[in-house]
């Protein structure tokens, strides 16, 4: 039985098709299950018999289920969702007046191990369907609704756990019904795609879609970001920034790209760092979102100092830069930007290497972290 959230409004109407099935009856299941919310076919009564007997032989609308729900004191819901294999990812809302921003999720854990980002940590061991991303926000919906908010999602950011990129044709497929009026009808600059910089990812989605890009930068030189973003050795900056600037070719002269800069105590968040990436990012249209680290056990990082966060903002603020600061969120739950860890059935080994290797304290963060390697194991099954 196949999930019917799995299938945009062009995969659904080939599925019609050929059974010999007319498309517009797809047009119409969409309509009942993201309009309407109606997900028993038999309740569908404007197919026929057949169309309904059909649906309900070969298909079925699997919804997430919610493994735990926390609830921050400034108002952050994160939900950690559970999967058939067991494991957990997890979904973050963000209200903030009327907009509700979800944090979705695209892979079980994350293969690319940014050394400050505790999702990392826990390893990779797959990829989510596309009705498993596109789950997250019908559950956070349903979820809102019952808890009293009458709002329904109204931003979606894939900055959860994974690298979206990685998971392209799924999360392409999942991006299409975000931004589907006949699904959850979402602007294009409402749903933001977030990468550590898979270049080709971005290329190809320069291809096929025109919905935000977010790039996670955290250093204005390779040095720095091949211990960070160790994805970088692969795809170094200059690469990185070329293939923003085609991308917004794509998007045209009003929109931008937004740039992430996680700052970390001592490792990249000196005034002469802002200056190194003012100047990098003179040549890309962007604007630059600036988050100070959340800690996480084990991280081998500390959280700058206020002065050093507002000097570091100045210094891009005077350059000319958009550089705003991205308030710390759902702490308390460890909903933040990169407190996500969800349940990993870790196939990388990763989880174990890290419990046996002590944390250093006291070097320089060239050697406190190992640039890692993505191996032939960890990047199986990855689709680009």
């Amino acid at each position: 039985m196949q999930n019917l959230l799995d299938f945009d409004r062009a995969a659904l109407e080939a599925e019609f098709v050929a059974a010999g099935y007319q498309a517009f009856r797809a047009r119409q299941v969409l309509k009942w299950i993201y309009h309407q919310g109606v997900t028993d076919f038999d309740l569908m009564l404007n197919l026929s018999k057949a169309h309904r007997a059909w649906l309900v032989e070969n298909y079925v609308v699997a919804l997430p289920e919610v493994a735990v729900s926390r609830l921050s004191v400034d108002g952050t819901r994160k939900w950690s969702i559970r999967l058939t294999s067991g494991e957990l990812v997890e979904t973050v809302m963000i209200p903030e007046g009327s907009r509700r921003t979800l944090c979705v999720s695209s892979q079980v854990g994350c293969m690319l191990d940014c050394s400050f980002c505790a999702t990392g940590k826990q390893g990779f061991n797959g990829n989510l369907s596309t009705g498993q991303i596109v789950g997250q926000i019908m559950l956070a919906n349903a979820e809102m609704a019952e808890a009293g908010d009458e709002r329904s999602v109204t931003n979606v950011v894939l900055m959860g756990m994974g690298e979206p990129l990685l998971n392209f044709d799924a999360v392409l497929r999942a991006t299409n019904l975000m931004t589907d009026d006949l699904a959850f009808g979402l602007a294009k600059r409402r749903v933001t795609v977030s990468t550590a910089g898979v270049v080709p990812g971005i290329r190809k989605l320069t291809e096929h879609s025109e919905v935000a890009l977010a790039i996670s930068l955290h250093a204005p030189t390779d040095e720095l970001r091949n211990v960070l973003v160790p994805v970088n050795r692969k795809y170094p900056i200059a690469e990185l920034i070329e293939a923003c600037r085609d991308y917004l070719e794509v998007l045209g002269e009003r929109r931008s790209i937004t740039v992430e800069y996680t700052l970390m105590k001592g490792v990249n968040d000196s005034v002469q760092q802002a200056r190194e990436l003012a100047k990098l990012m003179r040549s890309l249209r962007c604007k630059i979102n600036l988050i100070p680290f959340n800690p996480f056990p084990g991280s081998g990082y500390e959280r700058p100092s206020d002065r050093a966060v507002r000097d570091f903002q100045t210094v891009l603020i005077k350059a000319g830069h958009s550089a705003m600061l991205r308030t710390t969120r759902g702490d308390d739950i460890e909903a933040a930007c990169g407190q996500l860890v969800g349940q990993v059935a870790d196939r990388t080994k990763r989880q174990e290497r890290y419990r046996s290797r002590p944390v250093p304290v006291g070097q320089p963060v060239e050697q406190q972290i190992p640039i890692v390697e993505l191996s032939d194991q960890e990047m199986k099954g990855v689709q680009i």
